[in-house]
């Protein structure tokens, strides 16, 4: 069958399109984003519509773990490696049934997983990565080939292996170059799209959603997973004496390529905050909120606009969705219009997800998926690993 399988999958090239699914959980690990595209072509002549997307949450005990990860032993993380990949396999599924079409109809799986470690060059001797989510698990479930573990290949030849999305916003993109698109995610990261490929880079800038997050769980006693809207952030006052404290963190100052998550950005940095801020949560959002903004202004001020004229910036993922952020970003950042993603036409919800059906569509064809400019990578490198899917 591996045969047959690998036959199968080398003939998707052929195909005039491709039905992809694209999968990934983010630091906020809120659920697992799926994103049902069509993509015709490769490279610059790479065309993606997107047909279905949905977040599929993940079980309240799976987040748990997630949130955990540090502290979890070995055979605990192969554990839920494997229950991660029935997660995945089981909203790939579930995506494909919400588009009417069913998961036979699907060509390929692109899916990014959930970072449980990441210790860049700088943070460690042997710099590393690791996503878990099996492929193998999710092919299993599904019967359709999975390729996945994008991030590996390019920590190998050196990069940090992150941000991943920015070919992607160069193929999607470019012609209305140059431009930026932030992301906020759990990190707010950030991508510098121009009109030609080696002109583009991107970098993690700090925590977005992944502080906050914490925090509106710890004061609502876990019942609520963020802070809707940031209303609590509205009704909190900013600590300016709190906030000059944080802006000094040393991974503010690093020039990129550069790339951060829950290591440093998790628990150890949120913990001593609550502990600092017990009796007034709310000024300790409305803190995180302007952090986000000020860490955002600063790379546009030392980064960006020094080396591209950028005058718009679009704005996607699940930040996007809380306007108390949104308005100190859009207050913060000046002499660039801010606004969301939508008025390019793509789903600021589906982005993340969607770039990696498009990355899969990339390894598919023997491309290149990182950009050495944005990871710091000694050179480009297909990216991903594939898992085949047996008899069914």
């Amino acid at each position: 069958m591996s045969k047959d399988a690998l036959a199968e999958l080398l003939a998707l090239r052929d195909k005039p399109t491709r039905r992809v699914i694209g999968l990934m959980s983010g630091t906020s690990a809120d659920g697992v984003d799926a994103a049902l595209v069509e993509i015709s072509a490769a490279g610059v002549g790479t065309q993606v519509q997107l047909v279905a997307f949905d977040c599929v949450p993940i079980p309240s005990a799976l987040k748990r773990r997630i949130w955990n990860l540090p502290d979890d032993q070995s055979a605990n993380l192969g554990e839920l490696n494997f229950l991660l990949g029935e997660a995945f396999g089981q909203a790939a599924i579930a995506i494909a049934d919400q588009a009417g079409l069913g998961i036979d109809a699907i060509d390929l799986i692109g899916s990014h997983g959930q970072t449980a470690r990441h210790q860049p060059p700088g943070t460690t001797q042997t710099p590393y990565t690791v996503q878990i989510g099996e492929a193998a698990v999710i092919a299993e479930h599904t019967g359709r080939p999975v390729i996945s573990d994008f991030r590996v290949a390019d920590v190998a030849a050196g990069g940090h292996g992150a941000p991943l999305i920015p070919l992607v916003d160069y193929l999607l993109f470019r012609q209305r170059a140059p431009l930026a698109l932030l992301n906020l995610g759990g990190i707010a990261n950030v991508t510098v799209v121009t009109p030609q490929l080696d002109d583009v880079f991107a970098f993690d800038i700090g925590p977005a959603n992944m502080a906050l997050d914490a925090v509106a769980r710890a004061q609502s006693h876990g019942a609520q997973a963020y802070d809707p809207n940031g209303q609590g952030a509205r009704r909190g006052q900013v600590d300016q004496a709190l906030l000059a404290d944080l802006l000094r963190h040393p991974f503010f100052a690093l020039a990129p390529p550069k790339s951060t998550g829950r290591e440093i950005f998790g628990r150890d940095f949120v913990y001593p905050l609550l502990d600092r801020c017990v009796d007034r949560l709310d000024d300790l959002l409305a803190t995180l909120v302007a952090l986000t903004a000020q860490t955002i202004s600063d790379a546009f001020a030392r980064a960006i606009t020094p080396v591209v004229a950028v005058s718009h910036c679009y704005v996607s993922g699940g930040g996007r969705h809380n306007s108390a952020l949104m308005e100190a970003i859009q207050r913060t950042v000046s002499g660039v219009a801010i606004s969301g993603v939508d008025a390019l036409g793509c789903d600021p919800d589906a982005k993340e997800a969607l770039g990696f059906a498009v990355l899969a569509n990339e390894t598919l064809f023997g491309h290149c998926g990182n950009l050495p400019r944005a990871t710091g990578a000694r050179g480009p490198r297909v990216l991903g690993k594939i898992a085949l899917p047996g008899g069914r």
